[in-house]
């Protein structure tokens, strides 16, 4: 018997100590529920085959474009088509939602990047 368990969110954010290090708390139909905490500037990158769609939970962000900066603020949600060059900012500590392909590299075309994760833990 399978058996459907809520999650927190507020919870296990609690549990992420650090930035820009994604952990994944949830899979359904291909695609992961992944929880991370920004803070700064991450690096310019685009994913080739991916969509992504980026939740703020609590604080808030911008995405910056190469054409255009996009504040998203808690309680909002963007969605970041495959392709589309992309660079997160936070100027303080944002907890976002990411929900994605499984596989999906952080990084995407930038695979050695000091901040690639290829192997995300669960929370």
């Amino acid at each position: 018997m399978l058996y459907m368990e809520k999650v927190n969110l507020l919870e296990k954010f609690a549990h992420i100590p650090d930035h820009w290090n994604p952990r994944i708390t949830g899979e359904l139909n291909g695609q992961q529920v992944k929880l991370a905490k920004f803070l700064g500037a991450f690096d310019w990158h685009h994913h080739d085959h991916e969509d992504e769609l980026f939740l703020v939970v609590q604080g808030e962000f911008t995405m910056e474009f190469r054409d255009k900066n996009v504040l998203v603020k808690e309680g909002e949600f963007l969605i970041v088509p495959r392709g589309v060059e992309h660079r997160p900012v936070a100027e303080k500590e944002a907890a976002v939602l990411l929900f994605e392909p499984a596989g999906t590299v952080n990084t995407g075309n930038l695979p050695d990047s000091d901040r690639t994760r290829h192997t995300l833990d669960r929370i």
